[in-house]
C-alpha cells in the first residue's frame, strides 16, 4: 500500500520510517531525495509537502521536495530512460504518471544552489569539423519478427561534415541523406506478438538484481467511454485488481503490485522477485497468471463492486483538491474540441453510483483482450526463448475471437502512434478524428471487441497559421481556493516522431534554445519584489493526450499579474527576435553531451522499472527506443552539425505563438487560461473582491508585445573557484593534515573492509566518511551536514534557521562570483548542489561527476560556503515573503489546515515544527538570520560523507585540500543546543478538534498521532529504553529460542538499532492491517497510512495516521484507525504478518544497496557528535537485525508507542458549502502583514489520472 506523509517546513514530520534505512534521520535522506524533484508540471501525489518553495516558484506543491534546494536542470532526457542512481529525487508520487519529453530546463529557478546540471565530453567536440564514426548496434524488429536484429548501420553512415565544410552541392546533398537515416533501436529489446495478438516486449536488465517488473498494459481508458460509462475503466482496474485470488497469492513473496487508469490506458503491474526459497522455481509463471487473471479473466462479483465502488467514490472526494480542479480546468480548455476534456478517468459520482456488474462486465468484453494490450517484462530475465514460452503459456491460447478494428482517417501530418495495428498507415492531424460518428458507433456495437489504431483516440484542432477563423479568448477560472495569479498560453501541434538523426537534431536544437530562456528570466529579474512569481516554458510530447504542447505559464501575486504577463512575454519577444548567443550555444550543447555522456556510462544501473516507463512512453509517442549508450552516440554524431543560425531558427518557431501573437503569420495559442482567486488581500483593507476581464489578458499581453527590446550580453563563467594560488595560500596558512579518528588507537585512518567505509578527521576538526563503489560509473555523491537545525532557535528569533538557509539559498553568491557566474559554473562541471535544514540539521548534498575535475569542482563550491558566503538584504527580504506567504496559504488547504492544527495542540504551539507565524517573520533581521546558521556551520559540528567512482589519492587530496582548510572552529555544544521540546499535557479542548473549509465541494481529512521514542529509544520524558531492552536481554525473559536464533535476538536486544529495526516492522504492520480494515473492510476511506518520525538528534518522535474519506464518514473512519491501532493485543500479530513485512524491508534494501545515494544515507551521523549511538555496526548489521527480529520484539516497541486516550491527539478537517466555520488557528493568532500570497500549484499535470489502486 502507498503511503502518504505529511511534512512541515523541511523534514517530513509525518513521514514513514523507510526500514530499509531506518538509522537515517529522514526518510529524504534515507532515500537520497535530498535533491530537487523535476518539476515539469504537477506531479501530485497523494503526500501532503508543507515544504515553502522558491520565491521564484512559491508553490504549496504536492510532490515531496525540500524547502531550499534551488532548480537548474539541463538534462537531455528526451530519447532515454535516466537512472534513478543518478536522479534518485524523483516525485514521491501516488500517481504512477509519465512525464513529457521536457525541452527546455525544468522549473529553473536561479540561484547557486543547482540540480540536475548533468553532462559530460570534451570540449573540443564543439570544434570539430568532422563528427567521429559512432560504432552502435541497430535492432530492426517488428511484431512479426520478434527477435531479429540488425547490428549494422545504414550503409554510407560514416563520418558525417560539419555544416561549415558543406562547400559543394555533392557534401549537401549527402549531409542531408545523413540527416534521413533512421535512429538505432535498442540493441537488447526484443519484441515478439502472439497468435492471438498480445504484443510484448522483453528487456534483460540487471538492476535490481534477482526481480522483474511484468506491466500489462491495456490500451483502454476513460477516452473510450461513452457517455453513461464515465469512470467505468477505472472501476474495473479496481475490480480485475483486487479481486483476483492469484494476485493474492503473491503476497508474502516480496512482490509488490498496483495499477492505475488514464485516458489512454490501462496498467496492472507487479515487481516482483525471480525466485524465493519458498518457491519451487521462478515467479515468472506465476507472476504472469496472475495479470492475466486480472486483465482478462476478473470476476465481476457483486461484493467486490459495491467494495471498490465505496473505495471509488472516497478516491473521487480524496483527488478532488484545487489542484486537481485547476488541471480539470486546463485540460478542458485545451482539449475543448475533443473527449480529453469531459472523460477524466476518475469519472462521474452519478454514474458510479448506478452501475451493476453486468453494465461492468459489457465494458470489459469489448475492450480486454489480448489483442488490445502489450505486455512488458523487464529485469533479471537471461532466458528469453523460455520467458517467450511462459507469456506464449499463460495467454496464448486466450482471445482469439473476431475484433473491429476502427481505422485511421488519412493525414497530411504524417503518422502517429500505432500501438493495436502498427502496419495501418496512420495520420495524426484535424482529420484524424477517432471520435465515432452515430453510424460507425452502432456498426462497433455489432462486435463483442473493438480496438483502435490510435492512441488516444481524438481529433485535435493543431494551432496553425490561419487555422482558426477566430482566436480562442482568453478563458478565467475562479475559485475561493486559489489565492495567487496563473496564467498559461498553450500551443498544440502533432508530436514530432523522433526516428532519424535529423529528428534527434531539432530536439536538441530546440533544447539549447529553450534552455537559455528559462536561465535568462529567472537571473534577470532579481528584486526583493520582482514582477512575477516563475515564469515557466514547457515543450513536451504526450502520449496521453496524443500531442506536443508548448506551455508558457506565469505565476504572480494577484495585484501584480499585468506586469508579470508583460515580462514573460517581452523575454520570450527578445530570445525570439535575437536568439541565444555563440556563448550560450556551446555553454549549454556541451553541458548536453557531457550528461548523455554520463548516462551512457549509467547504462548498467537504470532501474527496470526506469527503462519499463520510457519504453512505454516512447511507444505511445512512436518514438525510437535506443539505450543510453545509443543516445549519446547519436547525439555525438548530430552535435558538430548544429549552427547558430539554425537553433534560433528552430527555436524561434517554438516561441511564435507568444512573440508574434495575433499576427496571421503566428499560430494562433490554443487555448489562454487564467486562474485567479476570488478575493485578495490588501493592505490597509482587508480581503477585496478580484476581478480579471479577458480583455484586460490579451492587453496586458498586447503591452509586453510593444516593450522594447534588446540582444542578451555575453556572461563570463569561471573555470574555477579556487584558483592554484588561491589554494596553496591556503595549505601555507591552514596546514591541513589528518589526525587520530580512534583516539584510543590513534589511528588516523579506519577502514571497515565488509563496507568498504573508510573514516578520516582533519586537523580542523572536521569528520570524513568515503567509500569509492565503482557501482555508479564516473560518478559521486558528497553530503554536508550540521547538528542545530531548527531545534536550536531560540524564542527570540522564531524562523531564523529556516529563513536563514533559504536567504543563503536565495542569494547564491560566493567571494566575488554573481549567482548567475556560480550557476553556470555548476552547469559546467556537471554539479548540482541542494540546501536544506530540517529540524535537526542543516545539510547540503552535491552530485558530480568525475570528469572533467567535477569533484574538486563540487568542493570547490563547499569550501565557498562555508568560507565566503555572501549574505543578501533582497535575498533575505524574498525569503521572509516566501514564508509569509507560505503561512497564509494554509487556511487555502484542507489537509495543511488540518495537519497545522494537529501539530500546534500536540507540540504545546511549539513553532519550531510548523511554519513561522508573519509575526516571527517580521521581528526577524538579516543578522539573526545569518547568525542562526553560521553558528551551526562549525567544524566539530560537521561530518562530510562521499561516496563515488573517484581514487584513494583523489578522494583524499580534496578532503585535504579544501575541507581541510576550512578555518577551525568550535562551538558544536552551542550549536546543537535546544529549548525542551514537549508533548501538550492532556487538555480536553485540544485533544481532539476540528477543521471546516468553505469549498463549493465536500472533502473530509483527518490526521490521528501520537507520542513514539526517537530512532535510538530515548523518549521526550528522558528514558533510555534501550537500556531497559538490554537488560531483558541479558536475564534472558521471554526469549524463547535456542541456539543460534537467541543469539541474534540477544544481539538485536543490545544493540542501538532495536527500535529503528522494531518500528520499521511495526509500521509495514499496521499499515498493512489499516489497509484491509479500514479501506477493504468497512470502505471508510481510499486511503490511510501509519506512519512514525524518529528523530535522531531529539529526545522524541511521533506517529501519525493520515486517513481521508467523506464528511459523513470521516468520523467512523478515525474510529476504525483508532482500533486498528489499539487492536493488536486483541488480534495478536500472526508470524505471517511479521514474514511479510520483513521481506519486504529486506527487498527494498537489497534493491537499493548499489546506489550511492542509498550509502549516503547509511553513513549519515557515522562521526557525529549529536548522534553518539550510530556506529557502522548499524550498516553492517541491518540485513541480520531484520532476520532476527521476532513477534516480541515488535511487541516489546509497540508498548512504547503512546496510544491512549491522554496521549492520543486527532484532528478532523472538513470542507463543503455547508462547513461550520472558517478555518482559524485557535492557538496562534496573527495579523495580516505585507508580503507574498501562497501559489496553488496550476499546472497542467497528471492530477486528472486515477490514483493506484493499493
Amino acid at each position: 500500500m502507498q503511503s502518504s506523509s505529511l511534512a512541515f517546513n523541511t523534514k517530513p514530520i509525518l513521514a514513514s520510517i523507510p526500514a530499509n534505512t531506518s538509522y537515517c534521520h529522514t526518510k529524504e535522506n534515507c532515500n537520497c531525495t535530498l535533491f530537487a524533484a523535476k518539476f515539469t508540471r504537477l506531479q501530485p501525489d497523494k503526500s501532503i509537502t508543507l515544504h515553502p518553495q522558491s520565491a521564484r516558484r512559491n508553490r504549496a506543491s504536492l510532490v515531496s521536495i525540500k524547502n531550499t534546494r534551488r532548480r537548474f536542470s539541463s538534462k537531455f532526457n528526451e530519447l532515454r530512460p535516466q537512472p534513478r542512481l543518478l536522479d534518485s529525487s524523483h516525485q514521491v508520487s501516488c500517481f504512477h504518471s509519465f512525464k513529457r519529453k521536457q525541452i527546455g530546463l525544468n522549473r529553473f529557478t536561479s540561484g547557486f544552489f543547482v540540480d540536475k546540471s548533468s553532462f559530460h565530453l570534451q570540449k573540443n567536440l564543439l570544434d570539430n569539423a568532422n563528427v567521429r564514426k559512432v560504432q552502435v548496434p541497430r535492432a530492426s524488429v517488428g511484431p512479426e519478427e520478434p527477435h531479429a536484429a540488425s547490428t549494422t548501420w545504414p550503409d554510407g553512415v560514416t563520418e558525417k561534415p560539419g555544416l561549415d565544410l558543406l562547400d559543394s552541392e555533392a557534401e549537401r546533398i549527402e549531409f542531408e541523406n545523413f540527416l534521413k537515416f533512421e535512429l538505432p533501436s535498442h540493441p537488447k529489446l526484443h519484441r515478439g506478438q502472439l497468435k492471438n495478438g498480445l504484443r510484448y516486449l522483453i528487456l534483460p536488465n540487471k538492476v535490481p538484481p534477482n526481480r522483474f517488473e511484468a506491466h500489462m498494459e491495456v490500451h483502454v481508458g476513460s477516452i473510450d467511454e461513452e457517455d453513461d460509462e464515465q469512470g467505468i475503466a477505472h472501476m474495473i482496474e479496481h475490480v480485475a485488481f483486487l479481486g483476483s485470488k492469484k494476485r493474492e497469492k503473491l503476497l508474502g513473496t516480496g512482490a509488490r503490485s498496483n495499477a492505475y487508469t488514464d485516458f489512454h490506458h490501462t496498467v496492472f503491474h507487479i515487481h516482483s522477485p525471480t525466485s524465493t526459497q519458498e518457491s519451487e522455481g521462478d515467479l515468472l509463471p506465476v507472476v504472469l497468471d496472475a495479470l492475466n487473471e486480472i486483465a482478462f479473466h476478473p470476476k465481476f462479483l457483486a461484493s467486490r463492486v459495491e467494495k471498490e465502488r465505496r473505495a471509488i467514490l472516497s478516491e473521487l472526494q480524496m483527488m478532488n483538491t484545487i489542484e486537481y480542479r485547476v488541471d480539470c480546468q486546463l485540460l478542458q480548455y485545451l482539449h475543448s474540441e475533443n473527449k480529453l476534456s469531459k472523460r477524466f478517468p476518475i469519472g462521474l459520482e452519478e454514474q458510479i453510483k448506478k452501475w451493476d456488474a453486468d453494465k461492468i462486465r459489457k465494458f470489459h468484453e469489448r475492450w480486454y483482450f489480448p489483442a488490445n494490450a502489450t505486455l512488458y517484462i523487464v529485469g533479471d530475465i537471461d532466458d528469453i526463448p523460455k520467458t517467450v514460452n511462459d507469456i506464449e503459456a499463460v495467454f496464448g491460447q486466450y482471445g482469439m475471437g473476431n475484433e473491429v478494428s476502427v481505422a485511421p482517417t488519412p493525414s497530411a501530418f504524417g503518422a502517429m502512434a500505432s500501438f493495436l495495428v502498427p502496419k495501418l498507415g496512420v495520420g495524426l492531424s484535424s482529420g484524424l478524428s477517432q471520435e465515432k460518428s452515430p453510424a460507425s458507433l452502432e456498426h462497433s456495437k455489432n462486435f463483442r471487441k473493438e480496438r483502435h489504431a490510435v492512441r488516444p483516440p481524438v481529433q485535435h484542432n493543431w494551432s496553425i497559421p490561419e487555422s482558426h477563423s477566430e482566436a480562442k479568448p482568453p478563458q478565467i477560472f475562479q475559485h475561493e481556493l486559489l489565492q495567487n495569479f496563473s496564467i498559461n498560453m498553450f500551443c498544440k501541434v502533432p508530436v514530432n516522431k523522433v526516428h532519424t538523426f535529423g529528428d534527434l537534431r531539432n530536439v536538441l536544437m530546440k533544447r539549447i534554445f529553450l534552455s537559455a530562456l528559462h536561465f535568462r528570466i529567472n537571473t534577470r529579474y532579481q528584486s526583493s519584489n520582482p514582477p512575477f512569481t516563475s515564469v515557466e516554458l514547457d515543450h513536451s510530447d504526450s502520449g496521453r493526450e496524443g500531442c506536443t504542447v508548448t506551455t508558457l505559464t506565469v505565476t504572480a501575486e494577484p495585484q501584480n499579474w499585468r506586469n508579470a504577463i508583460k515580462v514573460a512575454v517581452q523575454e520570450v519577444r527578445r530570445l525570439k527576435e535575437f536568439g541565444v548567443t555563440n556563448g550560450e550555444l556551446a555553454r549549454y550543447l556541451d553541458a548536453l553531451l557531457k550528461d548523455s555522456e554520463q548516462l551512457a556510462a549509467m547504462i548498467d544501473n537504470v532501474p527496470s522499472v526506469d527503462n519499463l516507463d520510457f519504453i512505454m512512453e516512447s511507444d505511445a509517442l512512436s518514438h525510437t527506443v535506443m539505450d543510453q549508450r545509443q543516445g549519446h552516440e547519436s547525439l555525438v554524431a548530430i552535435a558538430g552539425t548544429v549552427t547558430l543560425e539554425e537553433v534560433n531558427s528552430v527555436g524561434a518557431k517554438v516561441l511564435e505563438f507568444i512573440a508574434d501573437y495575433g499576427k496571421p503569420s503566428a499560430p494562433p495559442p490554443a487555448a489562454i487560461v487564467a486562474c485567479v482567486p476570488k478575493k485578495v488581500h490588501i493592505d490597509g483593507i482587508g480581503e477585496t473582491e478580484f476581478k480579471i476581464e479577458p480583455e484586460e489578458i490579451l492587453a496586458a499581453i498586447e503591452a509586453g508585445l510593444k516593450e522594447p527590446i534588446e540582444a542578451e550580453p555575453e556572461l563570463e563563467i569561471p573555470k574555477e573557484l579556487i584558483s592554484s594560488e588561491q589554494l596553496q595560500e591556503l595549505l601555507l596558512q591552514q596546514h591541513s593534515s589528518f589526525i587520530p579518528v580512534d583516539q584510543e588507537n590513534k589511528l588516523t585512518k579506519v577502514f571497515d573492509k565488509d563496507t568498504g567505509i573508510v573514516q578520516r578527521r582533519l586537523s580542523n576538526g572536521i569528520p570524513v566518511n568515503y567509500k569509492i563503489s565503482k557501482s555508479e560509473a564516473n560518478c559521486g555523491v558528497m553530503r554536508f551536514i550540521v547538528g542545530g537545525g531548527r531545534a536550536a532557535e531560540s524564542a527570540e528569533a522564531k524562523g531564523a534557521v529556516i529563513v536563514g538557509v533559504r536567504t543563503l539559498s536565495e542569494g547564491g553568491r560566493v567571494g566575488n562570483f554573481s549567482r548567475e557566474q556560480v550557476e553556470l559554473f555548476c552547469v559546467n562541471h556537471l554539479i548540482n548542489c541542494s540546501l536544506e535544514s530540517t529540524e535537526e540539521f542543516i545539510s547540503m548534498e552535491f552530485r558530480f561527476t568525475l570528469r572533467d575535475d567535477g569533484m574538486r569542482a563540487a568542493f570547490q563550491l563547499l569550501h565557498m560556503v562555508l568560507q565566503q558566503s555572501v549574505w543578501l538584504d533582497d535575498a533575505f527580504d524574498r525569503a521572509k515573503q516566501l514564508y509569509l506567504s507560505y503561512y497564509r496559504s494554509i487556511p487555502k488547504s484542507l489537509e495543511r489546515s488540518t495537519a497545522h492544527k494537529l501539530m500546534l495542540a500536540m507540540l504545546d504551539g511549539d513553532e519550531r515544527f510548523v511554519e513561522p507565524t508573519p509575526n516571527s517573520l517580521q521581528k526577524l533581521t538579516l543578522e539573526q538570520v545569518k547568525e542562526a546558521v553560521m553558528n551551526q556551520f562549525v567544524c566539530d559540528n560537521m561530518e562530510v560523507s562521499i561516496v563515488g567512482d573517484f581514487t584513494e589519492e583523489d578522494i583524499e587530496s580534496c578532503i585535504l585540500e579544501y575541507l581541510g582548510t576550512v578555518k577551525a572552529s568550535r562551538g558544536s555544544e552551542r550549536a546543537q543546543k535546544y529549548s525542551p521540546i514537549i508533548f501538550r499535557p492532556y487538555t480536553a479542548d485540544l485533544q481532539h478538534q476540528q477543521v471546516f473549509l468553505k469549498d463549493t465541494d465536500e472533502r473530509a481529512c483527518a490526521y490521528i498521532a501520537g507520542p513514539a521514542p526517537n530512532r535510538w529509544g530515548f523518549t521526550f520524558e528522558g528514558k533510555n529504553l534501550l537500556e531497559s531492552v538490554i537488560n531483558v536481554s541479558a536475564s534472558g525473559e521471554h526469549l524463547k529460542f535456542e541456539g543460534q536464533d537467541k543469539d541474534l535476538q540477544r544481539k538485536l536486544r543490545a544493540h542501538p538499532l532495536f527500535f529503528a529495526i522494531t518500528m520499521g516492522l511495526l509500521q509495514e504492520i499496521i499499515n498493512s492491517r489499516l489497509f484491509t480494515t479500514v479501506r477493504d473492510s468497512l470502505g471508510l476511506t481510499y486511503d490511510v497510512s501509519f506512519e512514525l518520525n524518529l528523530f535522531d538528534r531529539l529526545n522524541l518522535g511521533w506517529y501519525v495516521i493520515s486517513v481521508t474519506s467523506t464528511p459523513e464518514k470521516v468520523h467512523k473512519a478515525v474510529d476504525a484507525c483508532k482500533n486498528v491501532l489499539r487492536g493488536l493485543h486483541s488480534n495478536q500479530i500472526a508470524p505471517r504478518e511479521l514474514d511479510r513485512a520483513r521481506r519486504t524491508l529486506l527487498m527494498r534494501h537489497e534493491a537499493e544497496i548499489k546506489s550511492n545515494a542509498y550509502w549516503l544515507g547509511l553513513m549519515a551521523h557515522l562521526q557525529s557528535t549529536s548522534v553518539p549511538r550510530k556506529d557502522i555496526s548499524c550498516i553492517k548489521d541491518l540485513a541480520s537485525l531484520y532476520e532476527a527480529a521476532t513477534l516480541e520484539d515488535v511487541y516489546a516497541a509497540y508498548e512504547h508507542l503512546k496510544i491512549d486516550d491522554n496521549s492520543l491527539f486527532s484532528c478532523i478537517g472538513v470542507a463543503g458549502s455547508q462547513a461550520g466555520e472558517v478555518v482559524t488557528d485557535p492557538i496562534v493568532e496573527e495579523e495580516w502583514v505585507e508580503g507574498f500570497h501562497n501559489v496553488i500549484p496550476v499546472g497542467r499535470g497528471s492530477s486528472t489520472m486515477t490514483r493506484p489502486t493499493t
